[in-house]
């Protein structure tokens, strides 16, 4: 046996546990990553897949037929069908009315509990307990207290000689009514959002301001709003997001009604969808949902970022 034969020979039992160490923690690594590679495959790829294939097709659930249509779903919502901008501009006002209102209404809150005091976790806890109260429990309630004579709320109303309207069965305060019962039940969040951003601004800055004679709104201005642009951004989108996938405070308070005064795209799509069983068209209004709110989402970015550079 040759020179070079025998080195090779004797390296071969030193590089073998190398690469089978080498593989043994790729493995390991995979194995480690599958339970979320599977769910993200199982529960979001997958799912998303069958949307956009059900999308191009007629597929009545009743029948059970399916048959390719291609774009026809998408021309019909666009050109088509009335009701679907109707629908949208009803997301629209819905998302206008209560994104600012729950961002302003969070701030507040913010800033009147991210200092100590006596009772301040009381506060926090009463304020944020809605959230994680149940979506269907918290409509019902409201639902009851929104009623016409017999409601809490205008009972108390009538105490102080104003006759209040029956909040849910008139267009024009229906709207209203779920947006601000929206904004309560979901405000707690974003206050702890801004709470955790406020505890973390140096505290170095307000006090050098108020060395130079800054009053509390030029504080507030010039120092605490810029510094929680980052937050306010990120509170921006998931408020903006979750405000265009509402159903269950429109299924519960309203169905959408009174005269389709409050019929939002999530309802529409989950009517198209349950209740009419045309799953064809209601996939292509979900995929219509998406495409709108990650165009919405990547203006608020860009529209922030550039206004923060």
């Amino acid at each position: 046996m040759t020179e070079t034969a025998l080195q090779q020979t004797t390296a071969r039992p030193k590089d073998a546990p190398w690469l089978s160490l080498k593989y043994r923690e790729m493995l390991e690594a995979w194995l480690f990553i599958s339970p979320t590679l599977i769910g993200f495959l199982i529960f979001f790829l997958g799912p998303l897949v069958a949307v956009v294939y059900y999308s191009m097709t007629e597929w009545n659930l009743l029948t059970q037929q399916a048959t390719f249509v291609g774009l026809d779903n998408f021309h019909d919502a666009l050109f088509v069908n009335p009701d679907f901008w109707h629908v949208v501009r009803n997301s629209v006002i819905f998302a206008l009315g209560l994104v600012p209102l729950n961002m302003a209404l969070a701030l507040t809150l913010a800033l009147a509990l991210s200092r100590p005091f006596f009772g301040v976790v009381f506060f926090r806890t009463v304020f944020f307990a809605p959230v994680i109260t149940s979506a269907i429990a918290w409509a019902i309630v409201w639902k009851f207290l929104l009623q016409g004579e017999a409601g809490a709320v205008n009972q108390m109303l009538a105490w102080i000689g104003i006759d209040g309207p029956n909040w849910l069965r008139e267009p024009n305060w229906a709207m209203a009514a779920v947006i601000v019962t929206r904004v309560i039940k979901m405000v707690g969040l974003n206050m702890i959002l801004y709470i955790a951003a406020l505890q973390a601004i140096p505290r170095d800055y307000e006090e050098a301001a108020r060395l130079e004679g800054a009053s509390r709104w030029q504080i507030f201005r010039m120092i605490i709003w810029p510094l929680l642009a980052p937050t306010t951004l990120v509170i921006m989108v998931i408020t903006t997001i979750g405000s265009f996938k509402v159903f269950d405070h429109i299924y519960q308070m309203t169905g959408g009604g009174p005269e389709n005064g409050t019929l939002v795209l999530a309802y529409y799509i989950y009517q198209q969808g349950f209740e009419f069983f045309d799953v064809g068209y209601a996939s292509a209004l979900a995929m219509i949902m998406f495409i709108i709110v990650m165009v919405l989402t990547v203006v608020q970015v860009t529209v922030r970022r550039r206004g923060m550079q």
